[in-house]
């Protein structure tokens, strides 16, 4: 009998170094800590789904390129016929497409800290080196500094989320094309909350031959059925696609998808709604003492309060789940995040955050 592996003699020492993206029980919870979107699907849509689902063959394979999928998309999103679509399992899959793609020895990838968690992971995941420039302390694009590890690392890819999460704001525009033309690498806009934000670098995409978009169904109310995009040129997406798994994309996904994207109106109301909670939120924030609200173009407030970590202790012993990210990265102490919910689930936290905060003077 040979005498076997343990684990740390074999799994790459940096991946042994990570912990686990950790997504916490929220059964019986109002929870308000993960940016989806709150409120289902119509009843008459919701009919015809089931409809679609029952009839759907799903002893076969899904068809592999989605094509019908990608065509609902280029209508629903105003996809130009002369860009790519790919499609992800989530964003989260076209991150990994991209990293392993450009994985070459000596291979950068850049992002901002702080920023979505799954860049500086996924960089590891593919066995890219990661760096991280810090974010001024308003959370604002830090573009000298950028520019300069541009010119020092020379990356691959460097990835920008617009607006950015966790902080919720859009990176001014002018900086994020200063960053585009100061590159060689491809420039990855992800803009996985712009159904929340009145701006887009999708018409950008036929003037920079190094720009690609990425956006998600997540945020605007399909979280469930895990469907992320990237578009760009074809002769980057035809690359990209080799990573692709076959069929990546599930026969439910692809009905489902299709079906809710010849209804955007529905999608776009629900957006509405949850902008108009989002001012009503951040209003109600304001007035708090000692408490820094930061404005927001997603569907979520960052703000910074004393003692968070026990606040938001508090909040979950009440069963109400936000986002914790004190401790998370220097720039984010004493931070909380709070999705925007429905008008209910909103005065529920809020009445429970004043009961709280009155507690705790």
């Amino acid at each position: 009998m040979p005498n076997f592996y343990h684990p740390d003699q074999i799994i790459r020492p940096e991946i042994l170094a990570l912990s686990a993206y950790h997504v916490p029980p929220a059964t019986g919870m109002i929870k308000l800590d993960a940016m989806e979107n709150p409120y289902p699907l119509p009843p008459v849509l919701r009919e015809e789904i089931a409809q679609l689902t029952a009839n759907a063959p799903v002893n076969r394979y899904p068809d592999a390129s989605a094509a019908s999928l990608k065509a609902a998309l280029r209508q629903a999103l105003s996809i130009s016929d002369d860009m790519e679509i790919l499609l992800g399992n989530g964003s989260d899959e076209i991150i990994q497409i991209i990293a392993m793609a450009l994985a070459r020895p000596g291979a950068v990838l850049i992002s901002v800290e702080p920023a979505f968690v799954m860049f500086r992971m996924i960089a590891a995941f593919a066995n890219i080196q990661y760096v991280g420039i810090p974010l001024k302390k308003d959370f604002s694009l830090d573009l000298e500094t950028m520019l300069a590890a541009i010119a020092e690392h020379k990356p691959a890819v460097i990835f920008l989320a617009y607006p950015n999460n966790p902080t919720g704001n859009l990176f001014d525009s002018a900086a994020i094309l200063s960053i585009i033309q100061a590159t060689s690498g491809i420039v990855v806009v992800d803009e996985a909350y712009h159904a929340f934000a009145d701006a887009s670098f999708m018409d950008k995409l036929a003037q920079y031959p190094n720009l690609l978009l990425m956006r998600t169904l997540s945020k605007s109310g399909l979280a469930g059925l895990r469907l992320g995009l990237l578009i760009g040129r074809p002769e980057w997406l035809m690359q990209l696609e080799k990573v692709r798994l076959p069929y990546n994309i599930g026969i439910m996904t692809q009905l489902i998808a299709e079906k809710v994207l010849h209804h955007t109106a529905v999608l776009s109301e629900q957006a509405e709604a949850i902008k108009s909670e989002r001012t009503i939120m951040s209003a109600f924030l304001g007035t708090i003492a000692n408490i820094e609200v930061y404005p927001s173009d997603a569907n979520f407030i960052l703000f910074r309060i004393h003692a968070a970590s026990q606040i938001f202790q508090a909040l979950k012993k009440r069963k109400i789940l936000i986002k914790n990210l004190d401790g998370t990265h220097p720039l984010l102490e004493n931070c909380l995040r709070v999705t925007v919910g429905t008008p209910d689930e909103n005065s529920q936290f809020c009445a429970t955050f004043h009961t709280i905060l009155s507690e705790t003077v």
